[in-house]
């Protein structure tokens, strides 16, 4: 950082406000965590200067011999960390991978069903305000109002009534798991493929401690931060036997396909050009890491604090969405303390308590101010919290929800996470000198 600080002051100190920012609060966003030096160093090496579309080995630019080999080892180990028959690493995010999935199986019209967002699903599932509502038919299952959790026979409902060609699975705020199997079902009924994105768990099913969805989906989408900590990208995989699977008809061409070769074309050159190689690098450190022993150790303990929290919020009076979690986040409504989700995220944002404002099932206030929080234990887990620090945390939230506009109660609170933040500090180059 020597040289950026001499040479652009500016952004030099706008960078180390930033990681002070990290190391001196509590980071609860679900869909945040940290990323290991060893992904942050690969991320800023010289593979930044390099263009290089295409695939390994199908490249239409010369100089690639070495970024082939990275991209090739970043493929041979994320396809070992899921048991894959083939990936693509070159997504440059979530939001893109599923965005080459639907180019690779639908035309613009087709009928697709998803999680509802106000239930806990994501934007590019099927909102009406993003492309995947916009270009196609998008129909949605929720939750059970009662229980907080996918009801399957209304899923099953849904696609007998919609017939669409895609069902997609994958949420941004559903603390359970997923039964794959039931939904290859419904899928198989409904004559539709199967889709899941994983980015929120994709961590916690490499560690085999949730549901494996490849073996029962057509196609699997994933972010590589969140659980799964490396650098900021996406990803998309097929498991063997969808791999194997013949019969597949391009939109277009007309032309049979195999699965590979509709997602390949999907993301180049169908929704991006030249691959961030200096990313790609980053992902393959972290999917070394993610085969790695202390990584299942690790996702372990991610359930073990996201239970130890809600088990605590539980006692303190607070209404979990499902009743509790199976994976790295709770979602609290909070309706029942008398304050919203915006009020919330914003008196814990004094306290540097980073959370976000959320949507729950059913809820009766705007996207813009919600009813309730989303609170993920993994960027937290990863500075080495375990269970009574995160029912300690749990209590400091509940001091500032119960107190929001009190600043002598923000203060001492700010002070309390200041001293928990220095007993597991981030990095150890936080520093303004």
């Amino acid at each position: 950082m020597k040289t950026l600080k001499n040479h652009d002051p500016d952004i030099y100190n706008l960078i180390q406000k930033e990681t002070e920012r990290q190391n001196y609060g509590l980071e609860l966003i679900a869909s945040e965590n940290f990323t290991s030096r060893a992904g942050m160093e690969a991320c800023g090496s010289t593979l930044t200067n390099k263009y290089a579309e295409g695939l390994p080995g199908k490249r239409y630019y010369g100089g690639c011999e070495f970024v082939d080999q990275i991209e090739d080892l970043a493929r041979e180990r994320a396809k070992k960390l899921y048991n894959a028959d083939w990936v693509n690493v070159q997504p440059h995010s979530g939001a893109s991978a599923n965005a080459a999935v639907y180019l690779a199986l639908l035309k613009p019209g087709d009928t697709l069903l998803g999680l509802d967002l106000s239930h806990g699903g994501h934007l590019t599932h099927g909102s009406p305000v993003n492309f995947s509502g916009i270009q196609y038919n998008a129909k949605f299952y929720g939750v059970d109002k009662e229980t907080g959790r996918i009801d399957l026979d209304s899923v099953r409902d849904a696609a007998k009534k919609h017939k669409p060609k895609l069902i997609s699975i994958g949420a941004s705020a559903y603390t359970r798991d997923f039964d794959y199997k039931a939904f290859r079902q419904i899928a198989d009924e409904a004559g539709a493929l199967l889709w899941m994105d994983m980015a929120h768990t994709a961590g916690i099913i490499a560690a085999k401690l949730l549901n494996d969805p490849l073996p029962h989906c057509h196609v699997v989408t994933t972010t590589t931060h969140k659980t799964l900590r490396g650098p900021r990208g996406g990803m998309i995989l097929v498991g063997k036997d969808a791999e194997n699977t013949l019969g597949v008809v391009a939109p277009k061409s007309g032309r049979t396909k195999k699965w590979s070769e509709l997602f390949d074309s999907g993301v180049f050159p169908g929704t991006q050009g030249g691959p961030l190689e200096h990313i790609i690098a980053g992902k393959a450190v972290a999917y070394k890491e993610a085969l790695e022993p202390d990584f299942v150790v690790y996702q372990q303990q991610v359930l073990n604090n996201a239970k130890a929290m809600g088990e605590r919020f539980s006692e303190l009076g607070y209404n979990l969405i499902s009743g509790g979690t199976d994976n790295h986040l709770i979602l609290i409504d909070l309706r029942n303390k008398g304050v919203t989700g915006k009020q919330a995220e914003e008196a814990l944002g004094q306290a540097e308590i980073t959370v976000n404002k959320n949507m729950v099932p059913f809820d009766t206030e705007s996207p813009f101010v919600t009813s309730g929080i989303r609170i993920g234990a993994p960027a937290m887990t990863t500075r080495g919290l375990k269970e009574s620090d995160f029912r300690t945390i749990a209590e400091l939230i509940d001091r500032v929800i119960q107190n929001p506009t009190n600043e002598s109660t923000i203060k001492q609170v700010k002070q309390d996470v200041h001293a928990i933040c220095e007993r597991f500090p981030l990095y150890d180059f936080v520093t303004t000198a």
